[in-house]
This record gives C-alpha cells, structure tokens and sequence, in this order.
C-alpha cells in the first residue's frame, strides 16, 4: 500500500484543546484506531504520514466541521465519526443536520447516516416505515421530527399509539382511568415528549389534546386529518390491526410506524409489521428505512450485543438453509 502524508490546518488555535482532547486523549485514540499512519501536532498543524493518512486527514477536517458548528466532541462522537469515515460516509453532513431545537436550547439531531436516512425519509413520505433494534433512536426521532412539525404548524396535533402488549410478561389488570391503564404501555413515547419540551409544556400539550394517546385498538373508526401519527412497538399489532391503522390517515397527515422484528411478543407471532416491504413497497409517498447495530447509540455494549444477536439469527438461517 501506498505511504502518504498530509496536513491538516487548523483555522484556528482555540479549537486544538476540544480537537485534540484532554490530554490529547482524542489524538491517541485516532493513532490506536489508525495503527499504519503516525500522527504528529505542531502549532496548529496536525500531519498524518502512513498507508491511511487520507482517512485521517478527512477524519480532523470533519471534526473541524463539526466543531465550527458548535458542537462539542467526545469520545462516543469521535468513534462514531471515524466509523463514518471509515465507511466512506460524509459525518459533517449527518451530525450538523438539525431535527429540532429542544427545551433548554438542546438540539436534536441525527447520529448516524441510518438515523440521517430516516429522518430525511419521514420529512418526505407521508408514511414511514422505521425498523431496527432497540437503541436505534427509532421512538426518539419520530417524536423530535413530530414535535417540529407541530412547531412549524405543519400539523394541529400529535397522536401516540402502540398496542397495549405485554412483554412476556402477566401484568394483570391495571387500576384507574384509561390514561392510567395506558401509561405503562405508552411511557416510552412520553419520555421522548419530555425530551423535546419541558414537563410543563408536556402536560399542557396533553391537557389540551395537542398530544393525545391512546392505545391502537382506540383508532378504529377514526379519520385522522392534519396530524402527525407515531405507532410505537408496531411489531405486536396484528396484520388486521396494521390494516386498520393505515387506513386511519387523512388528508394533511403523516405517520411513522416503528418497530423491532426480532421482539415480536403478539400471541401466536402473527407480526402486522412482517412482509409490508413486499406488500406496500412501490407506493409513492410510502418509505422504509431500515437501522441496523451500526444505528445504535446507546453504550457501546449495547451496540455490541444487537451485533451478536444479528450474528446468531444469519448463521441460524444459513444452517436452516444448508440442511
């Protein structure tokens, strides 16, 4: 392999520290991540010399971007970056892309090129379809992406439904009026909200009916005009439930359906989230996107056990298909 150099110019004294880290914490990390290319800082100069020296370089001219935007780096932005790069995907583009600015100045925004295509595909379609593993940030964006068409008057209203499924486990009958019955079910999706909003501004929203919930069985016989729609956990509705559901959506409407195949815990395993690829695929205004372990961004460990699991499900298929 070919041995290069190149040097990045760093506009700038003032972002060596938050480019380089605390004790240069980040620049070792890029080194031990990029063993054939050696590293080297003089002023604000970074040189990269070696056989991946072309990566290192996109990878701190991104960071570059990225800090000029006033974002800052850690560790878990950094790996995600060089991940990026690493795939020949562009992270200034991805993690600059704004969704929302949230209560207390927060922005929402995607981290991820799955997350990025998601979020583009729901801004365009009337109907998107979300499906991956938990810790994609499938719930999380369709919620950030609802509460700015709502800011935008995009909108009057946000509805959250999920069936009222339970995880493998007997809950038995819970006390209290609907919206207490509800809660558990739907506590996810009213995370996400106060992520967005402050609680005070949750609970008017709620109180006035800008955000209403419900459990999916409550949308038969609705029109939904001029909302945005999110149905949570969609791989627990029946195919009968999905059919419903869809044929809810009116004029002025969008709706995200999210979901995770691989947590299936409707009786009898009949998922209305499998095969809607091959039954609505090629309708217009209709989108899938589909996250993968690379999607995930909670701990790493939790990326490294969707990984495992992907793993274990392809070589189980591939033994069914080899006997």
């Amino acid at each position: 392999m070919t041995t290069t150099q190149i040097t990045i110019h760093v506009p700038g004294n003032h972002l060596m520290r938050p480019l380089l880290g605390e004790r240069d914490e980040f620049l070792r990390l890029v080194e031990n991540s990029f063993p054939s290319t050696s590293v080297h800082v003089r002023g604000n100069e970074i040189t990269a010399e070696g056989t991946q020296a072309d990566r290192v370089g996109q990878l701190f001219g991104e960071l570059i971007t990225i800090l000029k935007d006033g974002q800052e780096i850690d560790r878990a932005l950094l790996e995600r970056t060089m991940d990026m790069v690493l795939a020949d995907e562009k992270p200034s583009e991805i993690l600059t892309a704004e969704v929302l600015k949230a209560a207390k100045g927060r922005r929402i925004r995607p981290k991820t090129a799955g997350q990025k295509r998601y979020v583009d595909a729901i801004a365009k379609n009337v109907i998107t379809f979300g499906v991956g593993p938990a810790g994609t940030g499938k719930s999380w964006l369709a919620v950030a992406m609802a509460v700015s068409a709502l800011q935008n008057k995009e909108v009057d209203r946000i509805i959250l439904t999920r069936p009222a499924v339970e995880a493998g486990e007997r809950l038995g009958f819970l006390p209290g009026d609907l919206m207490a019955k509800v809660d558990p079910y739907l506590r996810p999706l009213y995370d996400a909200l106060h992520d967005m909003v402050d609680t005070e501004t949750a609970q008017r929203m709620v109180e006035r009916g800008v955000v209403e919930v419900a459990p999916l069985a409550f949308m038969r016989g609705r029109t939904l005009n001029n909302s945005f729609i999110i149905l949570d956990e969609a791989q627990n509705t029946t195919p009968e439930q999905m059919k419903m559901f869809l044929t809810r959506i009116g004029f002025g409407s969008k709706a995200v359906i999210t979901g995770d195949r691989t947590q299936v815990d409707v009786p009898g395993g009949r998922s209305g989230l499998a095969h809607m690829e091959r039954i609505l695929g090629g309708i217009e205004g209709l989108g899938f996107v589909t996250l993968t372990g690379r999607d995930v961004v909670r701990h790493r460990i939790v990326q490294q056990i969707v990984d495992a699991y992907e793993r274990d499900a392809a070589d189980s298929s591939s033994g069914r298909e080899s006997k």
